[in-house]
This record gives C-alpha cells, structure tokens and sequence, in this order.
C-alpha cells in the first residue's frame, strides 16, 4: 500500500468545496468549504442532526464527488476511482454510524472482507490480523456471531475493526458516540485517542483522524481540532480554547449552552 514518507502533504486538502447530498446532488449541504487538516492531526466536525455531516463525510472519503471546487487527499486528486490508482484510495478508512455490516457474514468475516478482497488472502491468512482487531475492540466474545445477535454498541466497534484492518493513514468516523451508553462512549474515546497518539500495534504511527459529532463537549482535548457545519456553512475553529470563547450561537448550541443574548 502506498504510505507517506513526510508529514508535509496535507491529509485533506480542500478549495472551494461545494458538497451535496448522497441521495440528492442538488441538495447542498456544505458551500465553498476551504480546508486544510495537516496529517496526524484529530479534527471534530460538530453539527446538530440533519446538517449534513455525513454526506459531508461522505465527500471527504470520494464516495461521492464535490458539486464544485477541488479536493486532494494526501496530494492526490479525490475522488479515487480507477483501480490502478487503488493504494491512494486505500489510505483513507470510513467508519459508518452504525456499521455497515453484511448480516450474512460473522463478525470475523466481516472484519476480515477488506484483507480478503484487496489483499486476495485465504481465511487463515487473514487469521493473525483479525484476532489482533478483534482483542483490540474487546469482541472476542462475538467473533463467531453475525451482527443481528449484537447490540448496536458492539457493531459500531466491528465497523471500526473492520476500517483499520488495512492500517489507513487517515480515518473517518461518522458520529460514534450517537446512541451509546457510558461505557461505549468512554472505550470509543479511548480508542480513538490511541489511534491518534499511535497504537503499539500499528507500529506507533498516528492516525489522522476526523470525527463527526452532535455534541462537541466530550471531544475536549488540547490536542484536537474543531470545526462546525450549520447551514451550509463548514466554519473553522482551532482549539478546544477557540471554541469555548465563540459567541457564535451555533458553537454554543453544540455546547449545550443558550446563546450568550439570552439572559
């Protein structure tokens, strides 16, 4: 797979962006983006429900072109189709809310579909990596099961499991805190600090991360980055810092807070 040999390219590289909608091109749900994310760097893009975040994503990850402007990943010209050109395309994962999985397959399978399919490995050679995913997301326990006899809470990490089994250098993550108890949300957040930080087993090389949320408080950190999409409009923080000094009343919704006018 081709990797990068200098953090200096940026992970994302976007001009003028105009994004629509997956179901509905004509539907815009983000004008005129400009946006640069160095790589290694943990971005949270905040917006309530209905804003567009996943479309938004959806773009971000080449699924679907943008309405205008430019969008490079890693250098490269996105979207990525042709297969001569599949190692660029193959550093970027993209984790569903939800999961995505395919209900017919186990949890092992499932995990194991993109070194099976882009690798051409047998089950067994695939074996070595799967464990290691599967002992990383503690779903040992469910590795023989289909994703109907699991509970959303544990489907959402068999997504992420299954999105890192090709060690992307950068990974989208569509809202994964959405509909998790306590628990979920604490080894979510864990989790995707140590990707950021750089895993033992991913040879201590960060992940570039970026991650949709509807609520931007349990994303605090000193070394992540914010951005919020509301009304069409992608709008660049920085800092934990920056957004917690924003008037904007947009910010402030997404920190469960009233507008600073009201009283």
């Amino acid at each position: 797979m081709t990797t990068r040999s200098t953090e200096a390219i940026p992970a994302i590289e976007m001009r003028d962006v105009t994004a629509g909608s997956m179901r509905d091109m004509n539907h815009i749900v983000a004008r005129r983006v400009n946006w640069t994310l160095p790589a290694g760097a943990f971005c949270v893009i905040g917006g309530m429900q209905g804003t567009g975040k996943s479309d938004f994503l959806f773009t971000t990850a080449g699924l679907i072109p943008p309405v205008e402007g430019s969008y490079r990943l890693f250098g490269n010209d996105m979207p990525i189709y042709t297969e001569n050109r599949l190692g660029e395309r193959l550093l970027l994962g993209l984790v569903f809310d939800g999961g995505q999985l395919f209900n017919h397959l186990t949890v092992s399978e499932n995990i194991a579909l993109p070194l099976r399919y882009h690798r051409n490995l047998t089950a067994a050679e695939a074996a070595p990596d799967v464990q290691r995913l599967l002992e990383w997301a503690e779903l040992t326990p469910w590795a023989d099961s289909t994703p109907g006899a699991m509970g959303r809470n544990w489907q959402k990490r068999v997504g992420l499991a299954r999105a890192l089994m090709l060690r992307p250098e950068i990974l989208l993550v569509d809202n994964p805190l959405a509909g998790l108890d306590l628990r979920h949300r604490a080894w979510w957040l864990n989790a995707l600090r140590e990707l950021s930080n750089g895993p033992e087993w991913n040879g201590g090389r960060a992940v570039t991360l970026v991650v949709t949320a509807d609520d931007l408080r349990p994303w605090r950190g000193e070394n992540r980055q914010f951005a919020v999409l509301q009304e069409q409009q992608f709008t660049w923080l920085g800092s934990w810092d920056a957004v917690e000094r924003s008037p904007d009343p947009r910010v402030q919704e997404l920190l469960a807070l009233a507008p600073a006018s009201e009283g």
